[in-house]
């Protein structure tokens, strides 16, 4: 039956994709995907080929129709994001919000998530959380989020970029001071991968020591927290 399948990619290590999601690679007729060079390494590693068409946030708009289309016509359409799950801070929500629309079926694969996945291991308080994805590029935005929830009762989190990180931090230093308890997870699942917890000061302190390359979440508690 045509339908539209989200399907979650590892967020580094291969491992971590389900059967199912490889069961639904493996049986479409067409995968959406933001670069088909990153998706060919997954699906090579897979043993899988299959038609890709790119589907990124510039375009999305103008190729909604044309995916709508490609469903209405029989096909079996995979949602996919270079890594994590698609329409998470990655293209999506407007050809799902399509096919909704359209009365199109839409399954959603459960799979890798770097929020979920940082929040879980970060030891900071879970029950409740706000994700605010990645903050604009200037620093008066950032600061104007920061003051926006700086007493939000549960967690927050974000995606930041290696050569946004350290002013990422110098912000939030700046609004919420330097005793609020912070995670930053670099290159979740990765060889790599490594996560600096404790005080922004601190965090701040080891992360001007280390390494920037990567892709880092950001987890920080609410003020009241302590560790």
């Amino acid at each position: 039956m045509a339908k539209l399948v989200i399907v979650p990619t590892p967020i580094g290590n291969l491992g971590d994709i389900s059967a199912r999601a490889i069961n639904a690679l493996a049986n479409c007729d067409i995968i959406l995907c933001e670069d088909t060079r990153v998706c060919s390494k997954l699906l090579n590693h897979l043993g899988i080929s299959k038609k890709m068409l790119v589907y990124r946030d510039d375009s999305e708009k103008k190729q909604v129709p044309k995916v709508i289309a490609l469903i209405q016509a029989g096909n079996v359409v995979c949602l996919t994001s270079d890594a994590g799950t698609p329409a998470i801070s990655d293209p999506g929500y407007r050809i799902v919000n399509a096919c909704r629309k359209n009365g199109i079926e839409v399954q959603s694969i459960p799979g890798a998530c770097a929020m979920a996945t940082v929040l879980a291991a970060s030891g900071l308080p879970s029950d409740g959380f706000l994700f605010l994805g990645f903050l604009p590029n200037k620093s008066s935005a950032r600061i104007k989020t920061f003051q926006k929830y700086m007493n939000f009762d549960y967690s927050l989190i974000f995606y930041e970029s290696s050569h946004r990180i350290l002013k990422f931090l110098k912000d939030l230093l700046d609004v919420l001071g330097e005793g609020r308890i912070i995670c930053v997870a670099k290159e979740v699942t990765k060889l790599y991968e490594k996560f600096y917890i404790g005080e922004a000061r601190k965090v701040l302190g080891e992360m001007e020591k280390s390494v920037a390359k990567g892709e880092y979440t950001v987890v920080i508690s609410p003020e009241k927290f302590k560790f």
